[in-house]
């Protein structure tokens, strides 16, 4: 992040990324970003109002710790609350790797258009600020309603969107994409002939993840053998910690769903969420063994997230992956060529 003067809104969302970068509960980062929506809807005889006054928790959703990063800011200083958090912040982990430093995108990413926490402009304007090439959206599909997954309708709209804004942050390149579920038969949940509009396709188990192992063998190599699938998204659906508690891997013959995804080409995702980090080590090395191709993404639901993928780097180095084995290692022209290689474009 720039160590540059922000202006008000700039400053209290790189305060939220930075806070969602270390962990914080989300209530935190998401009162500055909603402070930041608030500032951004002023009109300037308003905003120069409350400069003058210096009433800003007069408006709503603004309290005396966001409004003082506001009166900052405004008077052309850094907020004392961002220059402390660019201080403390601690280097990311992995971010001096080789293999980070050879990743060009992420390709598992969430916006407000499903359960995410920034709207997708931020995010794109965050991974672009990170150095990223490109940058896959990958919303929820429209079974998961817990976490608003996209209808068609929906879905189709969104593509409206990341066209006009490709064309506004060219060269860097917004990749059109899905998180979507693997439903019990193997099945993709969302239409083909919409699938097949798509950049990248991130296919997930969300349910029935105690399932027997042959049963979930069977769903997950139906959905890798579909040539709309490009990623298998956090294999075994565990969580090691976190807000939402634990929860134990899903069991399946790794041996026949890594091959399955050395097959058909289908890259195996190494996921950087602290409270996922799936597959287990011991499921990647069996990937490796049997020669799939990978992809470390972020998972992000936030900004501040996407600063996450070199845990996923450290992971997959201890494995012995190199970057020409990870697709979002490869240049943008070949990571395309490569989905559209294996959908038989």
């Amino acid at each position: 992040m720039s160590a540059a003067v922000p202006g008000a809104s700039d400053a209290l969302r790189e305060i939220a990324f930075w806070l969602e970068r270390a962990r914080e509960q989300p209530r935190r980062p998401m009162a500055y970003r909603k402070a930041a929506d608030v500032v951004d809807g002023l009109d300037d005889a308003r905003r120069e109002d409350l400069a003058q006054s210096g009433s800003w928790t007069d408006l709503p959703g603004i309290g005396p710790s966001t409004a003082a990063v506001i009166a900052q800011a405004v008077a052309g200083r850094v907020p004392d609350k961002l220059a402390a958090l660019r201080d403390e912040a601690e280097p990311g982990e992995g971010d001096d790797t080789s293999l980070r430093a050879a990743l060009r995108g992420d390709l598992h990413t969430h916006t407000t258009w499903s359960d995410g926490g920034a709207a997708l402009e931020e995010m794109v304007a965050t991974a672009v600020r990170l150095g990223h090439e490109y940058y896959a959206i990958t919303d929820h599909s429209p079974r998961l309603t817990v976490a608003n997954g996209l209808s068609p309708e929906r879905l189709h709209r969104q593509l409206d969107v990341i066209e006009r804004l490709n064309a506004e942050v060219a060269p860097f390149r917004i990749l059109t994409g899905i998180e979507v579920d693997i439903l019990e038969d193997g099945s993709l949940d969302q239409d083909p002939e919409l699938l097949d509009r798509l950049d990248v396709v991130v296919a997930s188990v969300h349910s029935r993840l105690r399932d027997p192992s042959d049963t979930m063998t069977r769903r997950m190599v139906t959905a890798i053998a579909n040539p709309r699938v490009d990623v298998l998204g956090h294999a075994t659906g565990r969580l090691v910690e976190g807000s939402r508690g634990t929860r134990p891997p899903s069991e399946f013959d790794a041996e026949i769903v890594f091959e399955a995804c050395k097959q058909f080409r289908t890259a195996v995702e190494i996921n950087s969420r602290p409270e996922r980090r799936d597959p287990p080590a011991a499921l990647i090395d069996i990937a490796v063994e049997r020669g799939c191709v990978f992809s470390i993404d972020t998972d992000a639901h936030a900004p501040g997230q996407l600063a996450w993928q070199g845990r996923g780097c450290v992971r997959a180095e201890r494995a012995g992956i190199g970057p020409d084995r990870v697709v979002n290692a490869w240049p943008v022209e070949d990571l395309l060529a490569w989905s559209a290689q294996r959908r038989g474009i």
